[in-house]
């Protein structure tokens, strides 16, 4: 199922590339930017892994200093029947964790050095855990092509918008020509959040924790984390970009009305309710 969406937002994401360059430039900007489409699609699908960790700066970490965490990612790996991922680290106060990849076998974990400072062996873990079966469930190619998509039109949409204002237009159309783009503005800038909306359902959260905590062989663990990583984010939210806010195993923001309105994550207390249920 998830290559399916996969592959309907490619379809989207060139209609929507055609579209902007058939009205900028007509036919030929239209041929022009499916070429350019297929070649952004073939990005997203083989790279955008490699691009989310390059937009964060994340660098990979080595076993001989944080053998702790990879004996824990081993045991986990082991338990879940999965490869051994790559282990990721992003420099930033805010704990927080991701997976990435577009299979199993090219499967990355990445985390914060907040999380690792935070977290006791047992949070640890169940953070861990999430993100693997993240991976088992091949989440990790839907999420992060989604990121690199809505980015990717969110982009081509401020693009457009300067290239209205400063060229492409004759001088009786340049008013008309500025008001199309601010159009497009407000029409693709929804387009590109509804995307990650409609293609990342709240559902996967709940069935990550439930499988995480069957390979951690412990709920509370989890349950702990995330009320932890709840606390912690509202004192050093994350440096994060919204395209790939859905990526992390917590919402990288500090919560207001309109993060919890648009946030692509259940909420926390009825993650842990879940969790603590399982226990019982």
């Amino acid at each position: 199922m998830n290559y399916v969406k996969t592959g309907l937002l490619l379809v989207i994401l060139t209609l929507l590339l055609v579209w902007i360059g058939g009205i900028f430039g007509g036919p030929n900007g239209a041929a022009i930017a499916f070429v350019m489409a297929l070649v952004l699609n073939g990005v997203s699908y083989w790279y955008s892994d490699r691009i989310v960790l390059s937009l964060y700066k994340a660098k990979e970490i080595p076993e001989k200093q944080f053998y702790h965490l990879y004996d824990l990612v081993k045991e986990l790996t082991r338990s879940a029947n999965l490869p051994m991922p790559r282990m990721y680290m992003i420099e930033q106060r805010s704990p927080n964790a991701f997976a990435t990849g577009r299979n199993p076998q090219k499967a990355v974990v990445c985390v914060t050095r907040g999380l690792l400072e935070l977290l006791d062996e047992d949070e640890l873990k169940g953070v861990l855990a999430h993100e693997l079966a993240h991976v088992k469930n091949r989440d990790t190619l839907i999420m992060t092509v989604t990121a690199t998509l809505a980015g990717a039109v969110m982009t081509l949409a401020y693009m457009a918008r300067w290239a209205a204002i400063f060229g492409g237009y004759s001088r009786d159309r340049r008013e008309s020509g500025n008001m199309i783009s601010l159009l497009f503005i407000s029409i693709l800038a929804p387009i590109a959040a509804l995307i990650v909306q409609l293609a990342i359902s709240r559902s996967r959260e709940y069935e990550a924790d439930r499988q995480g905590a069957y390979f951690a062989k412990d709920s509370m663990g989890l349950a702990s984390a995330l009320g932890r990583l709840k606390e912690a984010s509202t004192v050093y939210p994350m440096q994060a970009l919204p395209q790939t806010a859905h990526l992390f195993i917590v919402h990288p923001f500090r919560a207001n009305i309109i993060t919890n309105l648009f946030s692509t994550h259940p909420p926390i207390e009825e993650r842990i309710h879940r969790l603590q249920e399982m226990k019982t």
